[in-house]
């Protein structure tokens, strides 16, 4: 910390906030049980059902298009899908706007190859008790929920990089 911030204590009280706010902007822990099956039409038309999915390690990420640390998460989540598909892993995004059109035309700028999910009527999301945007959930292969990740800060990606290699050498 520099000298003038930590001889101000003005300087001091909000570099401390803001350290604070980072901090609880992104919050990460080890959850368990069964992940509760779900079925939802994904932005192709198809109707993607969780339980499907079985036997891959799963993402969920919950998100919606007017959060900031969604759209910039939206291209890394992108990378970490193409890099470890091949080996068993799924990406599921989940928007939870009621109007899908704001959600559509973000995913015109921002390209992903993998399933986006329209829970328009939240109720996937109040079975995840999903209170944070964006928040991420990793399930093994075998149906259960493992990681939770509630928001997003830059380097996030390599917290959930490690939980996708961990899971997928189970």
């Amino acid at each position: 910390m520099n000298s003038y911030i930590r001889n101000n204590p003005i300087q001091l009280f909000v570099a401390t906030v803001l350290g604070l706010l980072l901090f609880s902007t992104a919050m990460a822990e080890n959850i368990s049980g069964p992940a509760p099956d779900f079925t939802l039409k994904s932005n192709r038309g198809k109707n993607i059902k969780l339980s499907e999915l079985r036997g891959q390690v799963v993402l969920l990420n919950f998100w919606a298009s007017w959060c900031g640390p969604c759209r910039q998460e939206m291209p890394l989540l992108e990378k970490l899908y193409q890099r470890y598909q091949p080996l068993g892993f799924t990406l599921l995004g989940i928007n939870v706007e009621e109007d899908t059109r704001q959600a559509k035309t973000l995913l015109k700028d921002v390209k992903v190859s993998f399933p986006i999910l329209f829970d328009n009527k939240n109720s996937v999301s109040e079975r995840y008790d999903i209170s944070a945007m964006p928040s991420t959930i990793l399930v093994d292969r075998d149906g259960n929920m493992r990681y939770l990740h509630k928001g997003y800060k830059a380097g996030d990606e390599a917290t959930y990089r490690k939980w996708v290699k961990s899971l997928l050498k189970e």
